[in-house]
C-alpha cells in the first residue's frame, strides 16, 4: 500500500520532519517526507496495518513543539520505494509555514550543559531541535540557517555531522553551534568598551552581581537589567536609576526548589513556570523569604520565572541566589535588543553589559501570566507563546490585517484559514514604540509574503495604530478599512479564541476606550456575536477630573464621584479619606472644573472606579503604575466578608450613588474593599439573571485582577453558567488586535 498524507500546522522548524523519518523505520516503511508551501508532506509505501501504526503514533507522540491543524490522506499507486528519505523543502514554502515562538532550553540540552564529558559543556548556546531561537533570530522564511542571524557562523565538522543527521536531536536545528563554531560571549563597560571574553566575561559578570552591580544580560528577545533579589542595596539602586519607585520586578530562579523557598505556588502554577515556554507567573510571596522587600513593595505578589536560556542557568549556577530579572527599555519603550543602544539609553542605569554575537533580530519580551483557580488569565503573550498560529472555522476570502489598541499593542493577520498574532509589542506613546510596531508589521508581511486587503483599527481617533491604518489607506484606495469600537472587539478576542459563533453577554472592563457617544467607556456589558452588538448596561458615566491626570491620581476619580453624589456643602460635612488628599483650595477649584466639564471628560470606566474605591478606602491615591490599584486591593479582600452595597440598575445604567453614599460612611479599608468586590460580582449576575441562554463573555484590563475572576468563575460554577475568560490570549489591550480581525473575517465576503 502506498499512501501520502499533507500536514498543516506548526510543522516546520520544530523537528517534525525527523519525527517523521523515526517512526517510518519504526514501522517498516519506504517513502519520504518534505516541507511544502502549506506543511509537511509524507508518503509512505508499506504493510497497511504498519501505515495505521505509524499514523496513529504520528498523532499521539509529536514533538514538544509540534501542532497538527489538519491532516488529509489519499492512496496512491505503489511506486516501490527502496527506503524512507527527507527530501529538499519545495522552492516556495515561504507563504502559510508557520513561525514558531523562541522556546526555553530543554531538559536534554540542560543534562549535557552540566556533563563534564560532553563537548558543549557549560555552553552558554547550547541548543537543539527542541529549544532555543526561533522567531527572535529570524529574518524570513523558510526557517534556514542563511535566513536567520546564525548565517554568519560556519558550522564546524562535528556540528554539521549532527545538523545533515535525521537521527540527531540537532537535524536542521538552524541555531546548532558549539565552543568551536558559534557565538561568544563579551563583557562590556557601560562606554562600550570591552572587559571580558568567553568564560571570564561570565565570571566577572559574576562578581559585579556579588558586589551588588546592575549587569544587563542580552537574553532571547532583548536584555534584562539584573541584580542580585536578595541584596535590598542594589534593588534600590536599580529603582532609583530606573526611576521606577514601586511597580514590582520579575524574579529569576534557577530551580523549581529554590523558588518555592520564596514563593507560595499549587500545582497547576508549579505546571506553568516548569512549562516549556518558562513564563513569568504572578504567584504569592512567602514570608519569610530572602527575596528583598523593596523587589514588589506594597503588595503579597510576586512574578517570578525559570531561568530559559543557557546564560541565565551558567549565571545562577555560579551565583547562587535569585536575581531581579526587569525588561531593559526605556519608559513606553520597547525592549532593547542590541548593546549599542542599551548603553545610548541606559548607559547611567547599568555598570556593565554581559553581551553576545548572536543578533536579535525580532524583539520578544517575556510573557507574564497568572492563575485565577483554575483559570489560566494572559497578561502579556510574548516570548514562548507568540507569535501564535489560530486555526479558523472556515477559509477567509480576504487578507486581513488588524493593528490593535494604542496600549500593550499587538497585532493580527488572516489569510486562507490561520489567524497569526504577533507578540507583545507595547505602548504607542514614542517614537522608539511606534518604529516598533511598523517594524513588527513590516515582519510578519515578509514572513508571509502579505499583502492586506482589510484593516481593521480602534474607533479612538488619536491611536497611533488607527492614524497609521488611515493614512495606508491614503496610500491605498483600495484597501478596505473598517474601524471598530474597542470594548466591542475586547469581547470579539474571547469569541475568537474559543469560537464562539452565536450570541455571547459580555461584560468589558477596563480602563480606557472610545465610545460611540464619543465619551470614554470602560464599564460595558453587551449582547454580541460576530457581527454586531448591543450596548445594554454601563456604569453611570462620571468625569475625569484633569482628564488623562486621573489615571496617574486615583484620588481624581473618587473626587468626582463625590462631587456626582454631594453638594460642596456637604462634602464639607464629610470626613473622607480622599478630601484630606486635596486643600480646601484645591476642591473648590476641581469642583468648578467638574461643573463646567473643563478638561473633565465622562467615563464609564471600571478601571477608573477601581481607582476610587481605592482612594475612598485609602489605600491608593496617587498611582505609579497601571493597575496598581487593583493590584493593592486584592489583598484587602476577606471572603467571610459577605455583604454588598446598596446599587441600582436603570434603564441600562448602574447607579453608583447609593454605593458611594453607604461606602463614605465606613473606615475599615477591609470591609470597604471586600465588599466593592461583592458588589461588582451581584452587578454581573443581576443583569445575567435577565439573559439566562447567553453564555458569559468577560474581557478587558480589569479582569487581570485575580480575586476578582476568582470570584466569578466561582459564582459560575455554583449556577451552572457557560462561561469564557481570555485564556491563551491576552485579556488587555492586547487582545484587542485578535478580537477586530475576528470581526472582519465574519463581515460580508464581497468587502
Amino acid at each position: 500500500m502506498n499512501k501520502r498524507f499533507e500536514i498543516t500546522g506548526v510543522v516546520q522548524g520544530v523537528g517534525f520532519r525527523p519525527f517523521v523519518y523515526q517512526l517510518a523505520h519504526r514501522y517498516g516503511l519506504h517513502g519520504f517526507t518534505k516541507n511544502n508551501t502549506t506543511g509537511v508532506s509524507v508518503e509512505v509505501e508499506g504493510d497497511p496495518k504498519e501505515i495505521d501504526a505509524f499514523i496513529e503514533a504520528l498523532q499521539d507522540e509529536l514533538p514538544p513543539l509540534a501542532r497538527i491543524d489538519r491532516l488529509t490522506s489519499e492512496e496512491m499507486a505503489y511506486v516501490g520505494h527502496q527506503s524512507f528519505k527527507i527530501l529538499d523543502s519545495d522552492t516556495d514554502n515561504t507563504r502559510s509555514a508557520l513561525v514558531s515562538p523562541d522556546i526555553a532550553i530543554c531538559n536534554e540540552c540542560l543534562a549535557e550543559m552540566n556533563n563534564l564529558e560532553d563537548r558543549r559543556y557549560d555552553y552558554p548556546f547550547i541548543n537543539c531541535t527542541n529549544c532555543g531561537p526561533r522567531y527572535s533570530i529570524m529574518h524570513k522564511l523558510p526557517y534556514d540557517r542563511p535566513h536567520t542571524s546564525m548565517r554568519s557562523f560556519v558550522m564546524c565538522e562535528a556540528c554539521k555531522s549532527e545538523y545533515t543527521n535525521p537521527l540527531d536531536r540537532r537535524f536542521h536545528a538552524q541555531p546548532v553551534s558549539c565552543y568551536e563554531c558559534g557565538p561568544r560571549l563579551s563583557l562590556l563597560d557601560n562606554t562600550h568598551k570591552v572587559l571580558a571574553e568567553g568564560e571570564d566575561a561570565l565570571l566577572l559578570t559574576v562578581r559585579s552581581i556579588q558586589k551588588g552591580d546592575i549587569v544587563a544580560v542580552k537574553g532571547l528577545g532583548g536584555f534584562h537589567l539584573i541584580c542580585d533579589a536578595t541584596n535590598s542595596e542594589a534593588v534600590d539602586r536599580l529603582r532609583e536609576r530606573k526611576n521606577r519607585p514601586v511597580k514590582p520586578f520579575a524574579v529569576m530562579f534557577r530551580d523549581i526548589d529554590t523558588l518555592k523557598s520564596s514563593v507560595q505556588i499549587s500545582p497547576e502554577e508549579t505546571n506553568l513556570i516548569s512549562s516549556m515556554e518558562k513564563p513569568i507567573v504572578i504567584v504569592s510571596k512567602r514570608v519569610p523569604s530572602k527575596i528583598s522587600d523593596s523587589v514588589a513593595p506594597k503588595i503579597d505578589r510576586l512574578g517570578v520565572f525559570l531561568a530559559y536560556t543557557p546564560v541565565h542557568y551558567l549565571l545562577l549556577d555560579l551565583l547562587n541566589v535569585p536575581l531581579v530579572a526587569t525588561s531593559a527599555n526605556k519608559s513606553d519603550e520597547p525592549i532593547i535588543r542590541d548593546s549599542a543602544t542599551l548603553i545610548e539609553k541606559l548607559g547611567t542605569v547599568v555598570d556593565s553589559v554581559l553581551d553576545h554575537d548572536r543578533g536579535i533580530v525580532n524583539a520578544n519580551d517575556d510573557s507574564v501570566v497568572q492563575m485565577a483557580i483554575d483559570r489560566k488569565i494572559t497578561l502579556r503573550m510574548a516570548r514562548g507563546y507568540a507569535p501564535k498560529s489560530i486555526k479558523l472555522p472556515f477559509q477567509s476570502k480576504k487578507k486581513i490585517l488588524a493593528v490593535g489598541a494604542n496600549q500593550k499593542n499587538s497585532i493580527a493577520m488572516i489569510f486562507d484559514d490561520i489567524l497569526i498574532l504577533s507578540p507583545h509589542i507595547g505602548d504607542l506613546n514614542s517614537l522608539e514604540a511606534f518604529e516598533y510596531f511598523e517594524r513588527t508589521v513590516e515582519t510578519f508581511k515578509n514572513f508571509y509574503e502579505f499583502e492586506p486587503e482589510v484593516i481593521v483599527y480602534d474607533k479612538h481617533p488619536e491611536y497611533m495604530a488607527t492614524k497609521w491604518a488611515k493614512s495606508l489607506q491614503m496610500d491605498q484606495p483600495n484597501l478596505h478599512c473598517i474601524e471598530l469600537q474597542h470594548h466591542y472587539a475586547h469581547i470579539l478576542s474571547v469569541m475568537a479564541e474559543f469560537q464562539l459563533e452565536n450570541k455571547v453577554l459580555g461584560f468589558s472592563f477596563d480602563g480606557t476606550g472610545y465610545g460611540d457617544d464619543g465619551t470614554i467607556w470602560g464599564g460595558e456589558v453587551m449582547i454580541a456575536d460576530s457581527q454586531h452588538y448591543d450596548r445594554i448596561v454601563s456604569i453611570a458615566p462620571f468625569k475625569l477630573l484633569g482628564g488623562e491626570k486621573a489615571i496617574k491620581e486615583p484620588r481624581r476619580s473618587a473626587l468626582a464621584l463625590l462631587f456626582e453624589t454631594y453638594t460642596l456643602d456637604e462634602l464639607e460635612t464629610l470626613r473622607s479619606t480622599t478630601l484630606a488628599q486635596f486643600t480646601k483650595d484645591e476642591i473648590t477649584m476641581l469642583h468648578h472644573a467638574w461643573k463646567q466639564g473643563i478638561n473633565a471628560p465622562l467615563c464609564s470606566s471600571m478601571g477608573r472606579l477601581f481607582d476610587a474605591v481605592a482612594s475612598l478606602a485609602g489605600v491608593v491615591h496617587l498611582s505609579s503604575f497601571e493597575g496598581e490599584s487593583g493590584l493593592i486591593m486584592e489583598q484587602y479582600v476577606d471572603k467571610n466578608i459577605t455583604e454588598i452595597f446598596p446599587f441600582e440598575i436603570n434603564d441600562g445604567v448602574i447607579d453608583l450613588q447609593p454605593m458611594i453614599r453607604t461606602m463614605v460612611q465606613m473606615v475599615d479599608k477591609k470591609e470597604i474593599i471586600s465588599i466593592f468586590f461583592n458588589t461588582l460580582v451581584e452587578m454581573i449576575f443581576s443583569v445575567a439573571s435577565e439573559h439566562t441562554t447567553l453564555p458569559l463573555v468577560f474581557s478587558g484590563g480589569v479582569f487581570q485582577n485575580r480575586v476578582l475572576v476568582e470570584m466569578i468563575t466561582k459564582r459560575c460554577k455554583e449556577e451552572n453558567l457557560a462561561f469564557y475568560f481570555n485564556n491563551e490570549t491576552a485579556i488587555n489591550d492586547g487582545g484587542i488586535a485578535l478580537g477586530q480581525a475576528w470581526y472582519a473575517l465574519h463581515q460580508d465576503s464581497d468587502l
